[in-house]
């Protein structure tokens, strides 16, 4: 007899989005529901940039995490992005693709973008209302798609040379994220700091962020329990940024 999957699964043909369907219906959805779409119309990835959606085969998924009613500093929330993005190279790497991770929220393989994470919290005074957990994943792509991106981009087909299974990257990769994800809650970021580190295209090496007035360079130095990045400038001062786009400027 098979064990209850600890999380519940919501399956539409087509959303605009799975992440603006579940903050629209944040108060109905559960904790833990996941909320996965064949098709979006309008995805969209971190600083409002679109996210190619029209493939049913390729991956655009939002989880439903409500673990606390009240705002807590307790909880490690902001750092969820760095646990999916762990849990994703992990699954890609089990699939035989190489897998780095791009601060904040993308996952690359050879250099490519694969995937992508957008978190975004619903918060009332002091009641958190939840947290929404975007996921997309380049599963299926033709090379003239992938082509087509506006930034280097792959699919995990053409770098295995054959399709891949939908279903069964989807469930391995909810499973793997829900295996240990109350582990990660009570422990924070410390839980997978060192999964992260080496798998970091960035850090110790020269680094502009873009999306900053001005433009912030210097050396990537670690990554913050909250998911913030600490860069060392030009004059020796460290700089926490929290947001932006990195450029690396020192060749591997």
């Amino acid at each position: 007899m098979k064990s209850q999957k600890p999380y519940k699964t919501n399956h539409f043909k087509k959303l605009d989005s799975t992440n603006t369907y579940a903050m629209k219906n944040l108060a109905e959805l559960s904790d833990k529901e996941v909320i996965i779409a064949d098709v979006q119309t309008s995805g969209r990835g971190r600083l409002n940039r679109s996210w190619v959606s029209a493939r049913e085969d390729n991956i655009y998924l939002s989880i439903v995490l409500k673990p606390c009613s009240k705002v807590s500093d307790k909880l490690p929330l902001a750092g969820l992005t760095q646990y999916m993005s762990v849990i994703l190279c992990r699954v890609l790497e089990n699939y035989g693709a190489s897998a780095q991770i791009k601060w904040p929220n993308d996952v690359l393989s050879d250099g490519k973008k694969i995937a992508g994470i957008l978190s975004q919290a619903s918060i009332q005074g002091e009641s958190f209302r939840g947290l929404i957990l975007g996921t997309g994943v380049n599963l299926n792509f033709s090379q003239e798609e992938a082509d087509k991106i506006d930034q280097p981009a792959t699919s995990l087909n053409l770098i295995l040379g054959r399709p891949v299974d939908k279903k069964a990257f989807t469930e391995e990769l909810i499973d793997g994220f829900f295996e240990n994800y109350e582990k990660f809650l009570d422990k924070g970021f410390s839980y997978i700091e060192k999964d992260y580190i080496q798998r970091c295209c960035f850090l110790g090496k020269r680094i502009a962020v873009n999306a900053l007035d001005p433009r912030e360079t210097g050396i990537a130095k670690e990554i913050r329990e909250d998911g913030s990045l600490v860069l060392e400038n030009d004059e020796m001062q460290e700089k926490i940024i929290t947001m932006g786009d990195i450029v690396c400027l020192q060749p591997d």
